[in-house]
């Protein structure tokens, strides 16, 4: 049985991380919003959204060991393609259709609390280059809410199966990056040829096999997008 979460549908908001944040209680608590008017990606970055978008996060203690926590940005990249057709996943947190990137996801962990961000253009005319949205016409104000529960559903039930259960094959089959000769900064370089079940992607460089993880490594691109 899927684990039960409340839900808090809104308009336009300062950042639904820190609403999800600051109003959850105990059980998980899913914060979705048409708009932000100080919404964030990762490492800080302001995210930038489409005229229709979609604004998400979810709540919630997992349970998991520490360890264990940086894969769960992982775990809700794959449950984002769930509900998405035809999606994508960029490692460590970009969600894809063909080769643009539609959504992003960002987690962030205070006190044993997961706070799961997704953002997702639903609907962008004219967008800017490599961005792109999931429809190509309006699909109307109900359309992100109900997307956003089908997304918290599958997360959640990811969730229950522990650290050792979460659906790793099916990241490494979604996921771009891997078999991709990659850059990142400040001056790395490799071919991406895993990922681990904690999350951590595994490059072999001139100089050997490394494993690097999403805290600690920003902008990872593909040589092939220079």
């Amino acid at each position: 049985m899927a684990t039960s979460y409340s839900v808090q549908h809104l308009g336009e908001v300062p950042s639904t991380q820190e609403l999800a944040s600051d109003r959850f209680e105990s059980s998980p608590l899913l914060v979705t919003a048409a708009a932000q008017t100080a919404g964030r990606g990762r490492s800080g970055a302001v995210w930038q959204s489409a005229p229709r978008a979609l604004a998400a996060s979810l709540a919630f203690r997992p349970g998991w060991a520490p360890e264990a926590l940086p894969s769960i940005t992982l775990v809700a990249g794959v449950s984002a393609t769930e509900v998405i057709d035809d999606a994508s996943l960029k490692w460590p947190n970009d969600v894809l259709i063909g080769d643009s990137k539609v959504g992003g996801i960002l987690a962030e962990l205070s006190d044993g609390l997961v706070v799961i961000g997704f953002g997702l253009n639903l609907w962008w005319p004219d967008a800017p280059e490599g961005v792109a949205a999931v429809h190509s016409d309006d699909p109307g104000t109900e359309a992100g809410p109900r997307l956003a529960e089908r997304w918290a559903d599958s997360l959640l039930q990811m969730i229950e199966a522990g650290p050792k259960g979460w659906p790793i094959d099916a990241y490494r089959r979604l996921c771009t990056t891997l078999g991709c000769d990659i850059t990142w900064e400040p001056n790395g370089s490799g071919r991406a040829i895993d990922v681990d079940r904690s999350g951590a992607l595994i490059v072999d460089t001139p100089s050997g096999r490394e494993r690097l993880t999403s805290g600690a490594v920003a902008h990872v691109r593909s040589t092939d997008d220079r």
